[in-house]
C-alpha cells in the first residue's frame, strides 16, 4: 500500500515536470521565433501604425471638410455671387429637380437666370416665380438637347451679350430604371451621349471665352456619386458621370490660374422625379434629401471645394463610398431596389424591351393596366408621368378596380 502511494507522488511529480519542459520549451521556441522574425514584426507594426496616422488624417480632413463646407457658410454672411463671378447664370435642365432649385438659390442671391430646358411652359412658369420672388432678370431658352447640335445655336444667341459668371450643367437622364445594358434602347444610349456628356461639353465651350476675357467665372457640373466606383445596372450613366468627374477635375487644373473655378457636385440619392422608380428613394428621408435642401447646401459649397457631393449627409456617405472595397459597392449598385410595380423588374439579357413611346399594357393577376408612354430625356423628364409608378394612387386603383 505504501509502496502504491509512493509510486503515484513519483508520477504526479513526473507529470509536473514534463509538463514545466513543455512549458519552457514552448516559451523557448516562441522566443527563438519571435528573435529571428523580429524585423518581420517591426516592419508589421511599422505599416499598421502608418495606416491608423494615414486613416486619422483622412478622418481628420475629411471631418474639419464637412464643418467648413457645410457649418460654417452658416454662421457668416452669404457671398456676393455678382460680385464674384458675373451678374448672370446659365442653368440647363431646370424645370424640375435640382436644376430648378439651384436655380433659385442662383435667384436668392441676386443673380439674374437664363433658364434652359425643353418644356417651355414649365420654364416660363419657372421664370415667372423667380422674377416675383426674388426680383431679378431671366430668359427662357427652349432646347432638347437630346437633339445634339441644333439646340446650341439658339443658347449660344440666347447668351449673347451676358456677363454669363456661372453654368450649371444640370440636365441628365437616367435610366427608366436599373437595368442591364443590352436592355437598353438606342434612343436611350444616345441620349445619355448627347445629355450626359455633349450638353456639358458645349455649354462650357461657349461661356468659357467670356470668362477667361473677364478673368472670373464658376462652372458647376452636376455628377453623382455612381461615379465613384463601377456601377452594375447603371452602366452607361454611371460611366457617363464619370466623365463629368475627370472632365471637371481637369478643366479645374487648366483655368484655376486664369480665375475660373470649376466644381463638380456628386450628390447621392436626391428626392426627384429621377428616383420615382424606387418606392423608398422618392421619398424624402435623412439621407434622400428634397431638391430644395440639397441646392441650399450644395450652392453654399461653391467656391470653396472643387469636387464635394454637396450635401452634408451625403459628405457622409461618401467617405465610406471611396473607402469600401469594390466588391461590396459593386454588390450593393448591383442589387435590384424592391417596387411594387413587377413591370419595373429588371429584365433579362434577350427579353424584349418596350418600344419608345408606345401605349404599354400590362397585365397584373388577371388585370390589363394601361400606362402612358415614357418621356425621353432631362432631369424635368419632360411633359407627362413616368409611365405607371408616375400615376397617383387614385389613379392606379382606378385601374384595378376598372380592367378592360
Amino acid at each position: 500500500m505504501a509502496a502504491a502511494q509512493k509510486h503515484r507522488r513519483l508520477h504526479k511529480r513526473t507529470d509536473i515536470c514534463f509538463t514545466m519542459a513543455a512549458v519552457d520549451s514552448f516559451s523557448f521556441l516562441l522566443r527563438e521565433i519571435g528573435q529571428a522574425c523580429s524585423c518581420v514584426i517591426e516592419t508589421l507594426a511599422f505599416i499598421g501604425a502608418f495606416y491608423i496616422m494615414k486613416t486619422s488624417l483622412t478622418v481628420a480632413s475629411n471631418t474639419y471638410s464637412l464643418i467648413r463646407l457645410y457649418f460654417i457658410p452658416r454662421l457668416v454672411s452669404r457671398p456676393d455671387l455678382v460680385k464674384l463671378y458675373g451678374s448672370w447664370a446659365a442653368v440647363t435642365g431646370c424645370t424640375s429637380g435640382i436644376g430648378k432649385s439651384y436655380a433659385k438659390e442662383l435667384a436668392c442671391h441676386g443673380v439674374n437666370v437664363v433658364l434652359i430646358s425643353r418644356n417651355k411652359e414649365m420654364l416660363e412658369a419657372l421664370a415667372k416665380d423667380i422674377e416675383d420672388s426674388y426680383k431679378v432678370e431671366t430668359e427662357v431658352v427652349v432646347a432638347d438637347f437630346s437633339r445634339g447640335r441644333q439646340v446650341y445655336p439658339a443658347i449660344k444667341k440666347a447668351l449673347l451679350g451676358k456677363e454669363t459668371g456661372i453654368l450649371v450643367n444640370n440636365v441628365g437622364v437616367f435610366y427608366d430604371h436599373p437595368d442591364y445594358f443590352a436592355n437598353l434602347t438606342e434612343d436611350k444610349i444616345w441620349d445619355l451621349i448627347n445629355i450626359n456628356i455633349g450638353a456639358a461639353n458645349m455649354m462650357v465651350y461657349m461661356v468659357l471665352p467670356g470668362m477667361v476675357q473677364r478673368k472670373k467665372g464658376a462652372i458647376v457640373n452636376v455628377s453623382s456619386m455612381s461615379s465613384y466606383h463601377p456601377s452594375p445596372r447603371m452602366t452607361a450613366y454611371s460611366a457617363s458621370k464619370a466623365y463629368l468627374d475627370h472632365f471637371s477635375q481637369s478643366l479645374y487644373y487648366e483655368y484655376a490660374p486664369q480665375g475660373i473655378f470649376v466644381q463638380c457636385l456628386c450628390p447621392a440619392f436626391v428626392c426627384t422625379t429621377m428616383s420615382k422608380y424606387s418606392p423608398t428613394l422618392s421619398k424624402k428621408s435623412l439621407f434622400v434629401p428634397s431638391a430644395d435642401e440639397y441646392a441650399h447646401q450644395a450652392i453654399a459649397t461653391l467656391g470653396l471645394s472643387r469636387r464635394t457631393p454637396g450635401y452634408s449627409l451625403h459628405s457622409i456617405q461618401g467617405f465610406f463610398a471611396q473607402i469600401i472595397p469594390e466588391w461590396l459597392w459593386r454588390g450593393a449598385a448591383g442589387r435590384e431596389p424592391r417596387s411594387p410595380h413587377p413591370e419595373l423588374r429588371t429584365r433579362l439579357p434577350g427579353e424584349a424591351a418596350t418600344p419608345r413611346g408606345a401605349l404599354r399594357k400590362l397585365r397584373w393577376p388577371g388585370v390589363l393596366l394601361k400606362t402612358p408612354p415614357q418621356p425621353s430625356n432631362e432631369t424635368d423628364l419632360g411633359n407627362s408621368a413616368l409611365a405607371l409608378h408616375h400615376l397617383s394612387e387614385m389613379e392606379y386603383r382606378t385601374q384595378l378596380l376598372n380592367p378592360e
